[in-house]
């Protein structure tokens, strides 16, 4: 075993964000690096991600995962290499996932950490399409959506990393259309030049969504995967066919909400067409594992199945990397790489 470095650098949360969070409510330290202590691996992360759910642990709320801890060390997905072990069954070289995130070294319970295979996909991947993001798009579409062949798919945020996986699942699965929103001229091309997607809409610059997601269903949808909420949960509803069913995953358009949204005003639709709508939390799906790695491992391999991860160099931008994210600013995947 090689020596171990004095010290390593993490971020914390030092202050609420009220709104848009800001630079002066993090704070980068640099904290000793200890032994591992037993029953532990100690790992230098290599890549570790951002995602939008992070924004609403910040607050002090009570929710479904608890929230950060004023002046510790923020956590979240990360991959690396055990750089020492006091724990059965891992060794020094071994490449693991592990939800200890935002910082250079992580302590790491050997129960909470799963040894990831580099030579089936770049270790990145399995913080993206072979993890939590792509088993959210998984079960979301097939299990909570409860999708079917000839269903018409529209998908909010569909450029990023759950969505574009989603509209890709439903085109290999038969879908008889699907359809994206993005945030940008290029991400819409993208989504239907590379993805598959048979039609997609600016919804920043092409007026109202409401009005583009007609014009791109004409015939309506039968499923809505929402990573967005607020105008465009309000357009699908009036676009739904009888019986259509929703995933609600995220509303990232209100995390930074100071004030209550107005959108979707229309909720009784919901009466009249029949409608299912279905929050999902990916911790709840974790029994589809070992089918999703299966599937999405063999759609990667045939090439069906395409991805973009958005790299962000050094742990120091890590707070530009997470703000980065919630302005839309990546194409798929947002990780932050450590040097």
């Amino acid at each position: 075993m090689t020596a171990l470095p004095a010290s390593g650098r993490e971020w914390h949360l030092v202050a609420r964000p009220h709104g848009w969070p800001k630079a002066e409510d993090f704070a980068l330290r640099e904290v000793p690096v200890a032994e591992p202590g037993e029953g532990r691996i100690l790992v230098r992360n290599k890549h570790f991600s951002v995602d939008p759910y992070m924004r609403g642990r910040m607050n002090d709320v009570k929710s479904y995962t608890p929230p950060y801890q004023l002046d510790h060390p923020m956590d979240g997905a990360a991959v690396g290499e055990v750089v020492a072990s006091d724990a059965e069954g891992f060794a020094v070289g071994d490449q693991v996932l592990h939800g200890l995130g935002w910082r250079e070294y992580a302590r790491v319970p050997a129960q909470y950490a799963v040894k990831v295979d580099a030579s089936l996909a770049p270790l990145s991947a399995y913080l993206g399409v072979l993890g939590m993001t792509g088993l959210t798009a998984y079960a979301g579409l097939f299990e909570t959506a409860s999708f079917k062949e000839g269903d018409a798919v529209f998908v909010s945020g569909a450029a990023g990393a759950v969505g574009s996986q989603v509209g890709q699942l439903a085109r290999i699965k038969g879908a008889s259309r699907v359809i994206g929103s993005a945030g940008s001229d290029d991400k819409v091309k993208l989504l239907t030049e590379e993805y598959g997607f048979d039609a997609a809409f600016n919804y920043k610059t092409g007026g109202s969504i409401k009005e583009q997601l007609k014009q791109a269903a004409p015939d309506g949808i039968d499923v809505y995967f929402d990573n967005v909420g607020g105008e465009h949960l309000e357009a699908a509803l009036s676009s739904f066919n009888l019986h259509g069913r929703a995933t609600i995953c995220g509303m990232i358009s209100q995390y930074n909400s100071t004030e209550a949204t107005p959108a979707p005003r229309n909720l009784a639709m919901i009466i009249g067409k029949r409608l299912r709508l279905q929050g999902m939390l990916v911790n709840d799906h974790k029994a589809l594992q070992p089918q999703f790695v299966k599937d999405v491992a063999g759609w990667l391999a045939s090439g069906e199945l395409k991805y973009r991860e958005t790299f962000v160099e050094g742990i120091e931008n890590g707070y530009d990397a997470f703000l980065g994210l919630l302005r839309g600013e990546n194409t798929g995947k947002m990780i932050v790489t450590l040097n």
